[in-house]
């Protein structure tokens, strides 16, 4: 699992490859909180190159989620492949 962070304009862009699972969701969830601790208009996760997303995974996106609302920072995921869109689907966070 890896994050890329580049900012476009107002929003912060986190860019994630590989899988999030139970093994590293927890470091996946620290990485994304902190690299986003200075956005402060609009966060965009893109999840093209993510291979697959356990509910661990899935956890900590939406963690992060609640944490951004928090901040009134608005938070956007796109590029969700059709695999990783599947687990979205099922388990009703799309």
């Amino acid at each position: 699992m890896g994050i890329e962070t580049v900012m476009e304009g107002e929003a912060l862009i986190a860019r994630v490859d590989g899988r999030i699972d139970g093994s590293n969701a927890r470091e996946f969830q620290n990485e994304i909180e902190a690299a986003c601790a200075g956005a402060d208009r609009l966060v965009i996760l893109d999840l093209e190159q993510l291979s697959y997303i356990s509910s661990a995974g899935l956890r900590a996106i939406m963690m992060t989620a609640k944490q951004l609302e928090s901040r009134d920072v608005k938070f956007a995921v796109c590029s969700i492949s059709g695999s990783v869109n599947e687990i979205f689907q099922i388990s009703g966070v799309d």
